[in-house]
C-alpha cells in the first residue's frame, strides 16, 4: 500500500478514493479499522470463524457501497455497517426465533409471554429498518445517544460534530424515527 497516504485522516482517504478510485486509500481505511470490526461481530456472532467471515463481508460491503453514500465519519458509519450485517446475519439464521422457542413452552401463560417476546422483536426489527431510513448524521446521533448510551460529549468527540448539531440530530432523529415507526405500524 501506498505509504504517502497513511498519514492521511479518514476524510482525506473517502475523498481520494471517490475521486479517483484509489484503492491503496480504500485498503487504508479498512485496516485501520480492522480491529473494530472483528470486535463488533465477535460482540454479535460470538464465534471467532463467523466474525472473520463476517468482517470479510463488511469489506466488500464498504467497498460497493462506500461510492453510494456521503459518508462523513467512517468509523461510525462502518460500524454501523458491521452491526447491522451481524444483526442481519442472526436473523437469517434466526437465531432470535429459536431462542424464543426452545425457551418458552407452550401454555395459556407462556403463550403471552411469547407474544409480548415477540412483538418486541418485531418492533426491534422496525427500529433498525427506521434508522436506516434518517439521514448519516441522525442516524449516527441517535445510535450513539440511545443505543450505546453515549453522553452528548461523548458524541462531539466521536463525531467532530459540535454540541448543538448533536443535539438537533438526535431531537430531529427521534422525531422522524417517531414518524417512521408510525407510518410503518399503520402499514402493517
Amino acid at each position: 500500500m501506498g505509504k504517502k497516504y497513511h498519514d492521511k485522516d479518514d476524510n482525506e482517504l473517502i475523498q481520494l478514493y471517490a475521486q479517483a478510485g484509489n484503492t491503496d486509500c480504500l485498503g487504508i481505511l479498512l485496516q485501520r479499522y480492522t480491529g473494530l470490526l472483528l470486535g463488533v461481530c465477535m460482540k454479535y456472532l460470538k464465534n471467532e470463524d463467523d466474525a472473520k467471515d463476517a468482517v470479510q463481508q463488511v469489506f466488500l460491503k464498504v467497498i460497493n457501497e462506500l461510492q453510494k453514500y456521503k459518508v462523513d465519519y467512517f468509523k461510525s458509519w462502518v460500524y454501523m455497517v458491521a452491526k447491522n450485517h451481524c444483526l442481519m446475519k442472526l436473523r437469517d439464521k434466526g437465531k432470535y426465533t429459536t431462542e424464543l422457542s426452545d425457551n418458552i413452552t407452550i401454555n395459556d401463560e407462556s403463550a403471552d409471554l411469547k407474544e409480548k417476546y415477540t412483538t418486541k422483536e418485531n418492533n426491534l426489527n422496525d427500529l433498525e429498518k427506521a434508522l436506516q431510513q434518517l439521514n448519516e448524521e441522525q442516524s449516527v446521533c441517535v445510535t450513539l445517544f440511545y443505543l450505546q448510551k453515549k453522553s452528548y460529549n461523548e458524541i462531539v468527540e466521536s463525531t467532530n460534530y459540535s454540541l448543538l448539531q448533536v443535539k438537533s440530530n438526535i431531537q430531529n432523529g427521534k422525531r422522524n424515527l417517531k414518524i417512521i415507526m408510525q407510518r410503518m405500524q399503520n402499514h402493517e
